[in-house]
């Protein structure tokens, strides 16, 4: 799986203009669309929910990348499934135990939809290996999550190449690698360079007077 995937977060993006901008997104080269779920509770901020996700799901032929910053994920990852989402990634810390990860993960994948894990900047990577085997994705923060524009901690990095190296080590090619926060052309780069194949970014891309450009110099190597 070698394929470079961005996902513009809808985080940034300016929602009066918003089918544009993604359309220019998409133009870009962008695969994917990132929804930035936020209750309030898990993370300090509270964006938008189901109605939007449904909504603005159906407008476009990205996948619909849902990550739920909210506690409890069990009560509402079927409710995101259903209101189209392709991914549903949930915090493995919004769990109360490992019984209710693999649950969940359960539930993702008994709607037909693929499953995902997070994990804040001060989890270890190795919390997540015991999960590996039900996730198609996991999605490491590199930033404090609840809003976007922080920087980029680089210690994202060193979990990055951790987990690649479990990856090789098992023999496990289908399970993306993303990271989330402080993306650009600069750190989207280093993240490549150790593996992720996904980045998702926000203010670079949406915040750019050149959209589509931005999405662009994302998927190159430098």
């Amino acid at each position: 799986m070698e394929e470079l995937i961005i996902s513009p977060s809808l985080l940034s993006a300016n929602f009066a203009n918003l089918f544009d901008d993604i359309a220019k997104a998409e133009a870009g080269g962008a695969k994917w669309l990132h929804y930035d779920v936020m209750d309030g509770h898990f993370v300090n901020n509270i964006s938008f929910g189901l109605p939007v996700v449904e909504c603005i799901s159906k407008t476009h032929k990205l996948v619909n990348d849902v990550h739920l910053m909210i506690s409890d994920p069990l009560r509402y990852v079927k409710r995101f499934c259903d209101a189209g989402a392709d991914y549903v990634t949930f915090h493995l810390e919004a769990c109360k135990d490992a019984n209710e990860v693999w649950e969940v993960c359960d539930l993702i994948h008994s709607c037909g939809k693929k499953a995902g894990l997070s994990i804040r900047p001060e989890t270890k990577i190795e919390e997540v290996f015991p999960f590996i085997y039900s996730l198609d994705l996991v999605l490491i923060m590199s930033v404090v999550p609840g809003f976007g524009g922080q920087e980029f901690d680089n210690e994202a990095l060193g979990k990055i190449l951790k987990l690649k190296q479990f990856f090789k080590e098992n023999d496990i090619t289908k399970t993306y690698i993303s990271v989330d926060g402080g993306i650009n052309e600069t750190t989207g780069t280093l993240c490549k360079g150790v593996g992720a194949n996904v980045l998702v970014a926000g203010s670079y891309i949406f915040k750019s007077d050149d959209i589509q450009g931005a999405v662009g110099k994302l998927l190159k190597w430098i």
